[in-house]
């Protein structure tokens, strides 16, 4: 399952990154023919996603290396703070710069030109977001199908954010050419330039929500936030299964990387087991290491023994 994910990811943020490219070189295109500034606002985000796409494929590659001896649970936090970053292109590159031009269209409005051209772009480009969108919706389902969730949840609960960016990039996105669209054909009715600029400070006040959800997410995953309780309940179970465990006193279980659990384990030996010589002991807690370790989403396993005095 977590190769599946690695190569669901990877295809996903390329996908992505190729639309966007494509996207950011028409819609500048497009803005010096126009004037718009809904349509260099549209620019800025597509050139702002492009380079956050960039930064989640560094992020791919940089978080597979291997253990070694400075990073013993691997690389895999990596994609956490590369996500991050890309979260602050959002802010900056697309919500800052879009707001910024719809003050500038108030203050030095023009007139749209070349009307049919900008229509023509928002349309390709509606349909290069939607197969990016598209490409990422079907990843998550599958995540999400994988650990009965419903979207929603998985979208909050997933510890993998690049497809999850790439997911609320692209839904931004495709808001955001629709408001475009709509502030595009009403300057060019009215005239009046304040509907370009309403729609660009729309779209930067868009990509600004996105960029904090984001930005939320992955500093979770950063402060080691502990995996959700329908990651932990299960692992709970198959510790309750063994027969000489009595009480499992804590299970604490964070991520060290996409899908990747650091579990630390107290554990009360059962009545009878107790008196059990502690090579027996270290022998049974050796196997219940083992079994977990089987589940390819956990990367590591503590277990402390707590004896209780009758």
């Amino acid at each position: 399952m977590a190769g599946e994910s690695e190569g669901g990811s990877t295809r996903t943020v390329v996908v992505a990154v190729v639309a966007n490219l494509a996207i950011a070189v028409a819609k500048t295109v497009a803005a010096l023919l126009t004037g718009s500034a809904s349509m260099w606002a549209e620019a800025a985000h597509s050139v702002a996603d492009t380079g956050n796409e960039v930064l989640l494929f560094v992020g791919l590659r940089r978080s597979t290396r291997p253990p070694d001896e400075g990073h013993p649970f691997g690389y895999g936090q990596e994609r956490f703070f590369w996500a991050f970053l890309a979260a602050l292109g959002i802010f900056l590159v697309g919500g800052v710069l879009s707001i910024g031009e719809g003050i500038r269209s108030i203050l030095l409005p023009e007139a749209v030109e070349s009307l049919w051209i900008g229509v023509g772009v928002l349309v390709v480009a509606a349909g290069f977001e939607a197969y990016s969108w598209h490409t990422a919706r079907k990843q998550l389902r599958r995540e999400a199908r994988d650990r009965d969730r419903s979207m929603a949840e998985h979208l909050v609960r997933a510890s993998d954010p690049s497809a999850t960016t790439v997911f609320l990039e692209d839904t931004a996105a495709l808001i955001g050419l629709a408001v475009a669209l709509v502030a595009l054909l009403l300057h060019a009715l009215t005239g009046w330039a304040g509907w370009d600029a309403i729609g660009s400070m729309a779209i930067g006040v868009l990509l600004i929500g996105v960029a904090v959800l984001l930005a939320r997410r992955s500093k979770a995953l950063l402060l080691e936030e502990s995996a959700p309780p329908d990651v932990v309940e299960p692992i709970r179970e198959r510790v309750c299964r063994a027969g000489w465990v009595g009480e499992l006193g804590a299970i604490h279980a964070v991520y060290v990387g996409p899908s990747d659990l650091l579990v630390n384990l107290w554990i009360t030996p059962a009545p009878a087991e107790r008196d059990r010589p502690a090579g027996e002991l270290v022998r049974l807690v050796g196997r219940l290491r083992g079994d977990l370790l089987v589940d390819p989403a956990i990367a590591q396993v503590t277990i402390t023994l707590v004896h209780e005095d009758k």
